[in-house]
């Protein structure tokens, strides 16, 4: 099932999300740092796509454009101020309006851009973004107070890019504070990693998939829920990606082509690549071979352990037994390589689609 573009804008963007859960433990951390007054100038937010890592850097700019520790403190019983529990910061107040305007002064977001020659958003961010940071943060900050930068995602930028912030990272002026998003950060350069605070995120727990699943998806029955929380693999973002692109019903269909191995059934097979021939199916074709992608991952990660991968549906169980005799763990490798390459060269060398689907389970089918 999809959704409507109305119910896509009801989940909240990082920038204006007021709930974050499952990181305490990562709140805690940049916590006891600020009331440390001896607060790292530069962090590296890392761990999984799509679990709240831009959330909780906006969430810390809040805070601390917010007046950080004092933003919320007041007289306690014996006169002294309270350190505030969290870094909650009422929505209501200019500071977390103007951040989700994207309008706070002291506030720079870095993200790829768009190119106006193609008309499109770029594939990366380049050095010109990067080095508007600098610029930005030798400013004087509104009431002497911080200059906060977030990279969404570091990942992202090109190599005169990370050259640029690096120079910043290393030349950091007073009360500027970056707070880097990625998703692999051991693809960034050494020299980037070192020069900064490494705060971790883990991915999040079934009963946190759960909750979120419910908030944002209360008219979806608990099976459909609990389908996406288990193809989320920890990650709401694409749990919540993988409802609005139809993901239920595909894997459901791809389950079933995957069921028919090793003879698949041609009109069932076409009747489903077909799906794929129309403009604008784009987003739907690539979450089917990223499905495929990860349900090869799974099968060859549990075959490893002379296991099965946990039946996402129950149907699986057979099929993966079945499949896991059909080919060797080395091939089923090739095969999910092969899936991975059809995938990524489909819109750079204008694969058609449909035939692209074709070939990806002919290529599971053969021995």
């Amino acid at each position: 099932m999809s959704v409507s573009d109305d119910e896509a804008r009801a989940w909240p963007a990082p920038r204006d999300n007021t709930l974050l859960l499952g990181h305490d433990q990562a709140e805690s951390v940049f916590l006891a740092a600020a009331r440390s007054g001896r607060l790292p100038h530069a962090w590296l937010i890392a761990g999984p796509e799509g679990i709240g890592k831009a959330t909780f850097a906006y969430r810390a700019a809040r805070f601390m454009l917010a007046g950080g520790l004092t933003s919320e403190s007041g007289p306690s019983l014996f006169g002294e101020a309270s350190e505030p529990a969290g870094m909650d910061v009422d929505p209501q107040s200019s500071v977390f309006r103007r951040v989700a305007a994207a309008s706070h002064p002291d506030l720079l977001t870095v993200e790829r851009g768009y190119n106006e020659r193609t008309k499109k958003e770029r594939s990366e961010i380049v050095v010109e973004d990067a080095r508007s940071v600098g610029e930005f943060l030798h400013l004087t900050a509104g009431d002497g107070g911080w200059r906060i930068v977030i990279v969404d995602s570091v990942d992202e930028m090109n190599r005169n890019a990370a050259n640029a912030i690096l120079k910043t990272l290393e030349e950091p002026p007073k009360n500027a504070l970056l707070l880097l998003v990625s998703h692999s950060p051991g693809r960034l350069l050494p020299t980037i990693r070192s020069r900064c605070r490494l705060l971790r995120m883990r991915a999040l727990d079934d009963a946190v998939m759960g909750d979120l699943l419910t908030r944002y998806l209360p008219e979806e029955g608990g099976e459909n829920r609990l389908l996406l929380s288990r193809l989320g693999e920890g990650s709401i973002g694409k749990a919540l990606a993988l409802y609005q692109a139809g993901g239920l019903s595909l894997y459901r269909e791809l389950v079933a082509l995957l069921g028919d191995l090793p003879r698949l059934e041609a009109r069932k097979l076409h009747g489903f690549a077909g799906k794929f021939e129309r403009a604008g199916n784009e987003t739907a074709f690539e979450t089917s071979m990223t499905l495929l992608a990860d349900w090869i991952a799974r099968l060859v990660r549990a075959g490893s352990l002379n296991q099965l991968p946990p039946a996402i549906l129950a149907e699986e169980e057979e099929t993966a037994r079945r499949l896991l005799a059909l080919h060797s763990l080395d091939r089923w490798m090739e095969l999910w390589e092969k899936v991975r390459h059809l995938t990524a060269r489909t819109d750079a060398i204008n694969l058609e689609r449909k035939q692209v689907v074709i070939n990806a389970f002919l290529a599971l089918q053969a021995s």
